[in-house]
């Protein structure tokens, strides 16, 4: 049967150019070109003259049907400019229509200057159209993009950050990975790689399953879907159903890059485009928080003590932002203050050159009596408010889940931060936020139909109700994220070289989030019990990501080794100087832990290197300019900021970093 080509309008100037894609004749307009194959009722997809995808399509549940685009007997095809957050580009669609099926829209949004193109799809029907999984990128056999070899990566990529659970980069010998919301297939030695994952983040949890033919080191297929519900998403029942007249898939980026970590970056980026990140006009927080070290021994004067401190002892010697404040908080146990030791903290914060931080948990109840009432939730008891699953209440970390969307929890949200904000607090760290993501059997609201589309809900209470103060997110799924200005990029993380490692696990692979929320957190910096080297590794890990916030007792009763540490370590001005909020990004992909090189370049002249040593052994390296993103041909000056050492470099240059330690280099072109 002939086959159909359409082509897309990405110009007014329209050139047109015969080229053979994987031996198909097809018009190529721009370095985009999308063709329809009426034989194998598929999409081809070609970047650059590359074959991106053979024989894409759809699927989706229905009833107790997985039906796809190929059981569909009627196709119809359109296209319209479109001129939107992404620039102009074309809207090409595909309606495909069968008797006893729901109306199909396949929808594709190709902008020429992009190195994605976007994609989702619609399902709408004369009645109610039900669906609880809806796959927008489904490829059968893998083209030969990455090619096969040893170098190749799959990348996983955790729902949330709860449970100490970990990013990895696998090589292709398993069957089968599931990554959520986003994944990298790459060759890390080339660095080229697809990228694919969900830009929208309103009704869906989205996952990415990569199969592998584990004898040749190659990509088999690949699927992206709204619908995901597991125990990595913390759910103990099937993702829940849109309902409606018409209902659609989440927005699916997909695209070929040069470098995997750019294609991270643009993931962030598009992500930020559709849902700006939470607006900041302050400098990234430095500051402290309670939960570090001190955790439930706080008390009213102690907090106090830590923030005199912190005025005497580090805000005068370089340890606060570019608006020379530090951001003091009182995680969980400040409700064993009164109000007016409340009160009292904040003045002395101000009086000291502070912003006055504190701590909620807003979907979790952490009692075991389900009748016990809800204080200031309307006469409600717990029972009242519980996410059910199958009839029983669900548990996490030790909390049962609570229903966002339930009055209570709403007029809970309205007396707490009416409270916080009559005594002054600006900064709350809301933490456990998974719980109000999980999947129930009904929720307070009835058009609420999943789990996600409640936390959203619960969300855009939190904005109505605390959206005049910083919000730091900490365990939390990673979207959506328009709702905080910070979320921690993984779990608890304390003081030693393991905890450093841990922490860099997330920015290896988590740091384009960055993009979509103002800043990453690598949660609180604890300097006690650990070596100088491991004091340097884990106050490095926090100016390489994002917020700078420490954790040590610096009150009266704290240790006094731990209180010269910080004066050593938090004041060094070449290294607090580096911390902007702005991530590095890591050199390599290769780690099913995490990479230990990271490199930030600010411009032309000037990049930034950190090399961690996590074993206990001494680490001898080599650097290669190139590979970090810089010009073999020039010559360098480099500072190694911790110790005050400076040398010349050219191409390449040798580095020894001590067990358990790291180096921070300044690396300045001449």
């Amino acid at each position: 049967m002939e086959k159909k080509v359409f082509q897309l309008l990405l110009q007014a100037v329209i050139v047109f150019s015969a080229v053979a894609c994987c031996n198909k004749s097809e018009v190529v307009n721009g370095r985009w070109s999308l063709s329809y194959d009426e034989q194998t009722v598929a999409v081809d997809v070609c970047q650059d003259g590359q074959v991106l995808a053979n024989d894409l399509y759809v699927a989706y549940r229905y009833g107790d049907r997985l039906v796809t685009s190929r059981d569909y007997s009627q196709q119809s095809f359109s296209q319209k400019e479109v001129n939107d957050v992404f620039g102009s580009g074309i809207h090409y669609a595909i309606v495909y229509k069968h008797d006893s099926l729901p109306t199909l829209t396949q929808s594709f949004y190709i902008y020429p200057n992009r190195d994605y193109i976007l994609s989702d799809f619609t399902l709408q029907g004369d009645d109610e159209v039900a669906s609880n999984y809806m796959s927008v990128i489904n490829i059968d056999t893998f083209p030969a993009v990455i090619e096969p070899s040893e170098h190749n990566r799959a990348l996983f990529v955790p729902f949330d950050n709860d449970c100490w659970i970990r990013y990895a980069s696998h090589t292709p010998g398993f069957d089968s990975l599931t990554s959520y919301e986003v994944t990298a297939l790459f060759n890390n030695n080339s660095r080229r790689g697809i990228i694919v994952g969900s830009v929208e983040h309103d009704n869906w949890k989205t996952a990415i399953n990569v199969t592998c033919d584990t004898l040749n080191n190659h990509f088999a297929t690949l699927q992206c879907y709204g619908g995901v519900a597991d125990s990595l998403t913390r759910d103990s029942k099937p993702h829940g159903a849109l309902r409606g007249n018409s209902i659609k898939s989440p927005k699916v980026l997909f695209g070929l890059f040069a470098d995997w970590r750019d294609g991270m970056d643009a993931y962030g980026e598009a992500n930020a485009l559709i849902a700006p990140p939470k607006a900041w006009n302050k400098a990234v927080p430095f500051g402290w928080n309670s939960w570090g070290a001190l955790q439930f021994d706080l008390t009213y004067q102690k907090a106090i003590e830590v923030s005199d401190f912190y005025r005497d002892h580090l805000q005068c010697n370089n340890f606060h932002n570019a608006d020379t404040l530090v951001y003091t908080g009182l995680d969980s146990g400040w409700n064993s203050f009164t109000e007016e030791q409340l009160r009292a903290f904040v003045e002395r914060c101000k009086a000291n050159g502070q912003v006055a931080g504190i701590y909620w948990t807003p979907f979790v109840h952490w009692g075991r009596n389900p009748n016990q009432y809800i204080e200031h939730g309307e006469g409600y008891q717990f029972k009242d408010v519980y996410l059910y699953a199958n009839g029983k209440h669900q548990t996490l970390d030790g909390g049962r889940a609570i229903d966002p969307t339930h009055p209570a929890i709403e007029a809970t949200m309205k007396y707490f931060s009416d409270l916080f904000r009559r005594l002054g607090y600006e900064y709350v760290k809301l933490d456990f936020m998974t719980h109000g993501a999980m999947e129930a059997d009904s929720w307070y609201r009835p058009e609420i139909q999943t789990g996600i589309q409640a936390y959203n809900y619960g969300l855009q209470l939190i904005e109505k109700y605390f959206g005049d103060m910083y919000i730091n997110f900490s365990i939390s799924p990673a979207f959506p994220a328009q709702y905080a200005q910070s979320r921690r990029i993984a779990c608890d993380a304390w003081n030693k070289i393991k905890d450093t490692e841990y922490t860099l696990n997330a920015l290896s692979y988590g740091w384009g989030l960055d993009k979509p929320y103002q800043f990453n957190d690598p949660d609180h910096i604890v300097l006690r019990n650990a070596t100088e080297g491991e004091n340097r590794a884990r106050v490095t890990s926090g100016v390489i990501t994002g917020i700078f916030i420490c954790g040590d007792d610096f009150s009266n009763g704290g240790e006094q080794v731990d209180k010269e540490r910080a004066k050593k370590f938090l004041t060094n001005p070449d290294v607090i100087g580096i911390a902007n909020g702005i991530s590095f990004r890591p050199v390599e992909g290769n780690g099913e832990r995490s990479e230990n090189i990271f490199v930030r370049i600010e411009n032309d002249s000037t990049a930034y290197l950190a090399i961690f040593n996590y074993t206990q052994d001494t680490l001898n390296t080599t650097i290669d300019m190139q590979r970090i993103g810089l010009d073999s041909n020039a010559q360098y000056s480099l500072r190694e900021l911790w110790s005050g050492f400076e040398s010349e470099a050219s191409a390449a240059f040798d580095v020894v970093v001590p067990a358990a330690d790291v180096a921070l280099y300044r690396i300045s072109k001449q």
